[in-house]
């Protein structure tokens, strides 16, 4: 499985790409919106982990372009933001977001086993 990490903190993307890699996932990353737009785009991954808060271009700008796409209508997303779920746009809550995890209240383990949990999830819909 694919996964795509958005994330302007360097040392976050890199703590998180490597969690996902000892996970067996192929990890892709970017470090701000549109370079993560463009991977996502390239790249299809299985799921998307989008801060919010990045340089260029928003995790909400992000999510928006996505879902004008046919490739990007129905990837899943997960939001992976220091900002808390109250404080997030309304256009986040519209876009099909499948969770939305406040990161200074997960460690990297427990992103992990949301990740996987939502992926089986999707899985068992599809099927």
């Amino acid at each position: 499985m694919k996964i795509a990490i958005i994330e302007d903190d360097l040392a976050i993307n890199q703590m998180y790409r490597m969690k996902f890699e000892s996970e067996g996932f192929t990890v892709v990353v970017a470090a701000d919106g549109e370079e993560g737009l463009e991977v996502i785009e390239s790249e299809k991954p299985d799921i998307v982990l989008l801060d919010l808060m990045m340089p260029i271009m928003t995790g909400e700008e992000v999510l928006a372009e996505m879902r004008k796409t046919k490739w990007g209508k129905n990837m899943p997303v997960i939001i992976l933001t220091n900002m808390g779920e109250n404080e997030a746009p309304d256009s986040i809550k519209k876009n099909d977001v499948k969770d939305y995890i406040v990161k200074a209240q997960m460690t990297p383990s427990e992103v992990a086993k949301v990740v996987k949990t939502k992926l089986k999830e999707l899985k068992k819909t599809k099927n």
